[in-house]
């Protein structure tokens, strides 16, 4: 069975109470945002989803803001949420598409290829009537054992070793200003630029701005086309923290890419005061 990366509110729809499947709720929101995903999802989601929070679900040791975990935490995470091996995943979030691509990458680079991103999240699905829950959601704890792809992620020192290297790109999706660095970075303390020889191709451009869906193929490739981006050249995602660098390899994905790799410290590691050279402009 061919799981997509991308399913719809129709196809979800249909399939709600299915054993087989389990929704997750994968909403963060930037730390300048004054909004709790939690206290979001207990008031409503869709039914029968878990949360999924990727602060929780992340490198506790680390410094960096949700680096990933190890393959056991990971597992035992995801298991206690009720997901097995054999499960199909299906993440949203509260904005569309942002955070539900990072669960998407992140079962993925454990070895599941079961799982699929909700197009148009959470938004789609309330403005199509679609019926939802609150609460807390019990699940019956599952065994998930996890398989990393290390191909799918890059270290630091992995993208300096890449810098000047024209076999390799490596895509920043945030915001334009940011990228110039005329604009503050939402995290204090941290450097405003990007990484020298990077391109750049906001996340929000890869969607529809009034449905939040991703956009088709045909206008997928032209986006990435006219930031200068092949879908063919190995490519390292970057953006704030590693989150919305996840929509750029989701729509890399639609297109034929499927091992895009995210730079996981993205600029909430390459910007601190004494980290690696950057570009401004």
């Amino acid at each position: 069975m061919t799981h997509p990366a991308l399913v719809s509110s129709d196809w979800l729809a249909e399939r709600l109470g299915d054993a087989a499947i389990r929704v997750l709720d994968g909403s963060y929101h930037l730390p300048n945002v004054q909004r709790d995903a939690i206290a979001e999802f207990l008031a409503s989601h869709i039914p029968g989803a878990a949360f999924f929070d990727i602060e929780a679900v992340s490198d506790h040791e680390s410094p960096l803001p949700h680096m990933l975990p190890g393959p056991e935490a990971f597992a035992e995470a995801v298991g206690e949420m009720g997901i097995d091996n054999q499960t199909h995943v299906v993440a949203y979030d509260a904005y569309g598409l942002m955070s539900a691509a990072r669960v998407w990458w992140m079962f993925r680079y454990f070895g599941h290829d079961r799982v699929s991103v909700l197009d148009g999240g959470f938004p789609k699905w309330v403005r199509e009537g679609r019926p939802v829950q609150s609460g807390a959601t019990n699940v019956v704890p599952r065994r998930f054992r996890a398989s990393p792809r290390p191909q799918l992620v890059r270290s630091k020192s992995d993208v300096v070793a890449q810098l000047g290297n024209a076999a390799t790109q490596i895509v920043d999706a945030r915001a334009a200003a940011r990228f110039a660095g005329t604009a503050p970075e939402p995290r204090p303390g941290l450097r405003s630029g990007r990484i020298p020889g990077s391109k750049n191709l906001p996340f929000t451009q890869l969607l529809d701005p009034d449905a939040g869906t991703v956009l088709p193929p045909l206008e997928l490739a032209q986006k990435f086309a006219a930031a200068g981006i092949s879908t063919t050249v190995p490519t390292i995602a970057s953006c704030g923290s590693g989150v919305t660098a996840c929509v750029v390899a989701l729509g890399l994905y639609q297109l034929g890419a499927e091992e895009t790799a995210i730079y996981d410290g993205s600029w909430s590691e390459w910007g601190l005061e004494d980290g690696p050279p950057i570009e401004k402009g």
